[in-house]
């Protein structure tokens, strides 16, 4: 029984150094251990204990001066290695460049994780006027052109039923909040073959998607276009529609998808 009560203490301190590290945000890149042990419900004598054993490794850093930490170089290395890793990261970097060079907008190849949209890669125009993404960022996917994207071509039947149970929280005036509709536009999607999103998470921002497939046939990412609102025009839909099919078609062949 010692043994097995060491295993649980031992599994539940890997568990709090990994919500720990998870809770590190572009938004909130530096928290102090009384924040942490707040947000995570924790001691502050357990987070103190685990920040030091992270910071031993190098997966955290704490500013002598503020005494807040933040990720260290570590995170980055290993994350070196899943991008490394990741095919569609790797094959989708010639081919999202040369969308990003032709029709002048920022672009972004998205997987999903736990009912998010993640940013997986990230390539910026060259416009002065740009949207404010990341590399990391996890976004909702019900008002996302990439998160739509995956709710409109996944096999998981079940993935938009999740999502309505979850809740649709309205970001701005253009949320798709009703879930009948929410249903119906995605029937939209689907049959259109791309997804799009204007204003619905970040006002004054538009965005256009389309799946990217593996070689059995699973959408194993998202491919988009965002921009201003003023440059990613109604008028400009299908036209930009259909130069960000054909990258995330030219992806999937390179993937091993053939339709």
């Amino acid at each position: 029984m010692s043994f097995e009560k060491e295993d649980m203490n031992q599994l539940s301190t890997v568990k709090n150094a990994l919500r720990i590290l998870k809770s590190f945000t572009m938004d909130e890149p530096e928290k102090k251990i009384g924040d942490l042990a707040e947000a995570l419900g924790l001691n502050k004598s357990t987070v103190s204990r685990t920040m030091s054993t992270l910071a031993s490794e190098g997966f955290v850093y704490k500013d002598p001066e503020t005494k807040k930490y933040r990720l260290g170089y570590s995170i980055l290395s290993l994350s070196g290695i899943v991008n490394s890793n990741m095919d569609v990261y790797r094959e989708s970097m010639p081919i999202i460049n040369k969308l990003v060079e032709t029709a002048g907008e920022t672009s972004h190849i998205s997987i999903i994780d736990n009912l998010e949209v993640v940013y997986l890669q990230k390539v910026e125009c060259n416009h002065p006027v740009r949207v404010l993404t990341h590399v990391g960022r996890r976004n909702p996917l019900y008002c996302t052109s990439s998160g739509k994207v995956f709710l409109a071509f996944s096999k998981d039947q079940e993935l938009l039923d999740k999502v309505i149970k979850k809740g649709l929280k309205q970001y701005t005036k253009k949320t798709i909040t009703d879930p009948k509709k929410l249903i119906e536009h995605i029937k939209e999607i689907r049959h259109n073959g791309f997804a799009y999103s204007y204003e619905e998470y970040n006002e004054g921002v538009h965005s256009i998607a389309a799946p990217v497939y593996d070689y059995r046939g699973r959408v194993i990412a998202a491919l988009s276009m965002v921009g201003p609102k003023q440059r990613i025009q109604y008028q400009r839909l299908n036209n930009l529609a259909k130069r960000v099919i054909h990258a995330a078609d030219e992806i999937s062949s390179r993937m091993g998808y053939w339709k």
